[in-house]
């Protein structure tokens, strides 16, 4: 049975891929291992409770297992109750790629929109900067999720993300004739592209120690002021000093990570589009594993909330 298709209260029984798995302790010292399996329609938690150290080595990340279990719902918050796990058999699913979350639009479309989005950059030191980074990451660009657990965190999510915002952009542009189109499209295209060095790829996905000491932001004025030299662009000029803002500023607030505040209104709009395409992956993503008349999980990134899926 599909994720999303569990109801509450239903045994079910599956093959599902295991997407994290940590072991812990019990208030009374006994192992357990606290388990997140995935498919290609959501993901579950659950606790494998008296964990052998037997378990411990079968039951690991990446791994596929076929599952039997109870869909529950503990504090508003969907889990896997009563499992037991075994190894895949020959000739039983096997492979990790099937049970991904996947972009709705295929990466093939993902890459000829922002192919096509380039040229629509005139401004050409912006152009030059922006193929220049998307030519040496072009391989991680189009595989990396956009984060680790929050929004559009599958495979090929950070072009995908990508893309959904230079839309965005595109239709504001057109309502606000006053912004400059140029500078959304290459903002939004570098603003998260070092997320291909914060994260270490689509599977399994964990921070690097760059990633965890430096930051994606960080990272990413690093790389344009590597490419600016590299094709003698000069750092000082105002066209560079603006795109190296709006990418700076996007997250908003400083607490968040920005080393600035927006300033120019391209920046600020940059910094609303992308919160609008984050929330609305983690809504979707949230609401599509539980049924009608049941709240989600609490969304960590969107103050702790948790959101009702209406029975209309």
């Amino acid at each position: 049975m599909k994720i999303n298709q569990m109801k509450k209260d239903q045994l079910f029984e599956g093959f599902y891929l295991i997407k994290s798995a940590e072991v812990r302790k019990t208030r009374a010292g006994k192992d357990f291992i606290s388990l997140t399996f995935q498919d290609d329609t959501g993901e579950i938690s659950g606790n494998l409770w008296d964990a052998q150290p037997y378990n411990v080595e079968e039951f690991i990340a990446g791994k596929i297992v076929f599952m039997k279990g109870r869909r529950e719902v503990y504090n508003g918050t969907p889990q896997v109750n009563q499992i037991t796990l075994r190894n895949v058999r020959p000739g039983e699913p096997n492979d990790p790629k099937d049970f991904k979350e996947k972009a709705p639009v295929s990466v093939s479309d993902v890459r000829d929109y922002l192919e096509q989005m380039l040229f629509r950059i005139e401004n050409a030191t912006w152009q030059r900067i922006v193929r220049a980074l998307y030519r040496k990451y072009d391989k991680e660009f189009y595989t990396y999720p956009a984060a680790k657990t929050n929004h559009h965190a599958f495979e090929s999510g950070l072009a995908y993300h990508t893309a959904t915002m230079v839309r965005l952009a595109d239709s504001i542009g057109d309502i606000y004739p006053e912004l400059n189109k140029s500078l959304l499209f290459a903002g939004i295209m570098l603003h998260d592209l070092a997320k291909v060095l914060e994260l270490t790829g689509p599977d399994n996905t964990e921070y690097t120690v760059r990633g965890n000491l430096i930051g994606h932001i960080a990272l990413i004025n690093e790389e344009i002021t590597k490419a600016i030299a590299e094709l003698n662009i000069d750092d000082s000029k105002e066209e560079v000093i603006v795109l190296r803002h709006v990418i700076l500023s996007h997250h908003g607030q400083l607490e968040y990570g920005s080393p600035v505040r927006p300033r120019i209104m391209e920046a600020e709009v940059i910094h609303m589009i992308d919160n609008i395409d984050a929330n609305m992956m983690m809504m979707t993503t949230a609401l599509g594993r539980v049924g009608e008349g049941e709240m989600t999980n609490r969304i960590f990134a969107m103050d702790n909330r948790s959101f009702y899926k209406p029975k209309y």
